[in-house]
Formats: structure tokens, sequence, C-alpha cells
């Protein structure tokens, strides 16, 4: 049975529908990430779940039991909010152990258990500081040890990294996902970033409009997204989705694509959308292929069973360290390819690029769907 269920939420505010029909399950010891752009309920359905927002109709369920017409003290989770809400006028110490002296808690108790929580996150060194005197990563840490002090059923992070500077963005995130391998406590954590959702999550939840687009693992959120909202907004650089028409080529269903200066370029693609492709013959389709699956020869995965190759006019080069992102024309739309850090390759010349076709996926393009 899962430990965390949400079944058929929903939640307006008047006549205005914020949530609809939400369902999700987690087990326990999950890491579930709430993800979509701003506005599309995230934060409000992680406030539901912590008691913050009443729900409209619909349930919560933790470890079986119905939470949701429960106060936020008998929930048994803890929250770390965006803006770290920590008392000025306390130490790390007393902003750590402030809920546990308010629950009674022996003080011997508390100082052990701070002790604990201070040197798994490493701030024990600062213990007796103020807040104003700690950098913007510090304080999350004493915001995370106030939280796991409590050892609660759940953790909530509403978007806990979004005030951090890029790299200790990036160091925040490794010890979040360091300290749930080490307590195994679910978490549901906020994040209108899909790097962030993709490397911390054991489930992704991603939200449009207050409706869950797609619920599942980060393999199959990116590699097999529900529709064209998700193969667009999961990934970075995006997916490139181009508009096809599917036709009969000389081995079976092919796609073309238009080129600048030269013929359209027809990549076979039988095998890479199943029997449902078929339906489409002679109509138009939206073709998903992903920048990693567009390479350079050498580069391209030899173990794939649909390899197509085509000369392609390169308008801009964008080195990036490990990866050269490389942009073409393709169909009359701008193509990103992600190919080796030393590929040989400048902008207004030709270059052969690799298409990795049992990476390409297809959209209906009136509903948006996969096919």
């Amino acid at each position: 049975m899962s430990f965390l269920a949400i079944k058929h939420l929903s939640k307006s505010y008047g006549t205005v529908p914020i949530l609809k029909d939400i369902n999700i399950e987690i087990d326990e010891g999950g890491f579930l990430v709430l993800v979509g752009p701003s506005g599309c309920g995230k934060s409000t359905l992680l406030n539901c779940i912590a008691g913050l927002e009443p729900i409209t109709s619909g349930g919560i369920f933790i470890n079986g039991k119905s939470v949701a017409g429960l106060h936020p003290s008998q929930r048994d989770i803890a929250m770390v909010f965006q803006s770290y809400a920590l008392y000025p006028n306390m130490t790390v110490a007393g902003n750590i152990g402030f809920g546990m002296e308010i629950r009674g808690v022996p003080k011997d108790e508390r100082e052990k258990a701070i002790k604990s929580v201070a040197e798994m996150l490493q701030i024990g060194h600062l213990l007796n500081r103020k807040p104003s005197q700690l950098s913007g990563g510090q304080r999350q840490r004493v915001a995370m040890g106030r939280a796991l002090v409590r050892n609660p059923q759940v953790f909530l992070f509403d978007e806990p990294l979004s005030n951090l500077d890029a790299k200790l963005r990036v160091d925040m995130r490794t010890e979040i996902k360091r300290l749930h391998h080490r307590m195994k406590t679910t978490i549901v954590y906020v994040t209108h970033d899909q790097i962030e959702a993709m490397t911390l999550a054991t489930k992704i939840a991603v939200l449009k409009d207050g409706v869950l687009q797609q619920f599942g693992t980060p393999a199959e959120i990116y590699n097999s997204p529900a529709n064209m909202f998700v193969a667009d907004f999961m990934g970075s650089p995006a997916m490139n989705l181009l508009k096809v028409k599917v036709e009969d080529g000389p081995s079976g269903l092919s796609v073309s694509l238009a080129r600048p200066q030269d013929e359209p370029l027809v990549l076979p693609v039988n095998g890479a959308g199943g029997s449902s492709l078929a339906a489409y013959k002679g109509k138009e389709i939206i073709f998903g292929i992903r920048p990693e699956a567009l390479t350079d020869p050498d580069g391209a995965d030899r173990k794939a069973k649909s390899l197509a190759e085509g000369d392609c006019l390169i308008e801009v080069v964008e080195p990036a360290g490990s990866d050269t992102f490389a942009v073409t024309r393709l169909g009359g739309k701008e193509v990103v390819a992600r190919l080796r850090a030393d590929a040989n390759i400048a902008p207004g010349q030709k270059a052969r690029l690799a298409f990795n076709l049992d990476k390409a996926v297809f959209f209906d393009p009136k509903s948006q769907m996969r096919v």
C-alpha cells in the first residue's frame, strides 16, 4: 500500500479551480517532486498536504490515515520554506530546537538531537551564531535542521534552493540527495527547475494549469513524455519538436525534414513509432527528438537499432565544456544537436549528423498527446 496517497484532490478559490482531480501515490521513503511552470498549482498542492490550505474535494492519506481534516500540527509533517523563516533573535541552536522546546522535550534530549542534526548538516560550528551572521546556504541548512530534528513521517520542501546562487544550489541539491539516502524519509519537494526534479526524484509529478500532466519515474518522464508540454518542459535544452508528414519510404514508413539549400532529409521511422504510426500515413504528425539523440556520427550510440545520418547546415555553435551544442534548421524550425566537446564543427558549414531514431517520439498535432 502506498505511504502517501492523494486521491481525486481538487482545490478552488471561490469559483476559480486551482487543482483539478489530482491523483498521486508514492511508497514510504520515496522522493516525490512536484514540478511545473509558475502558477501551475504545485505550491498549492504542497500546502494542501501540509494542511495550510483546506481542500475542496478528494482525500489525502498518510500511512493509510486520512489527514484531510487534521490541523497541520496533527499530520506529523515538517516543512522547509523557500524563505527559510528563521527567528532572527535566536541562535542556530535555538532555531533548530525551538519546536522541541514548545513541545516540552527535556533540555538534555533537545541538546542531543540538535548536536546530532548539526553534525549531519555540517553546521556544528555555527550553533551559537544568529541567522544574520550566516550565508544563504547556511541558513537553508538551519531551516532543514529544524525540520529534521522532528523526525516526521513526511518532509515537505517548498522551492528550498531558489534563493541560492547556481553553484551553491548544485551543492545543496547533492546534500539533500545524500540526506534522503541516509534517512529514507518520505519527501515531497516543489520546484520549477526540471534539472532539480530529474536529479532528486524517485517519482515526478508534472503539473500545468492545475492538471496533472504526467506522473512517473524521471526516466519515464524524460524518455516517454505523455504529451508535448512534458516533452518541451522536461529537459535542457528542450526536446526538438518538428511538424512532419508520415509517408511510405524505401524500407517502410518515413518522415521528411526540409533543409535550407538542400533536398529534404528523409528519415526511416518504421520501427520508431510502432504500429500506431501507421494510422498517420499521409498525415501530419509532430516528430520529437532530444538533442543528445542528434549528434555527430562518431558520438552516436552504437547500440541503437535505428540510426540515420544526414548533412545539415550549422547556424550556431555553442561550446559548453563537456559538450558542444550546434543549432541547425530542419522542417522550418531551429533544431539543437548535442555533440562531443571536440567535435569538428563550425557555423556556416555543413556537418553530418546522426539521428538515433530509437529515441524518437511522436505526438498528435491536435490533441498534443504521444501516439
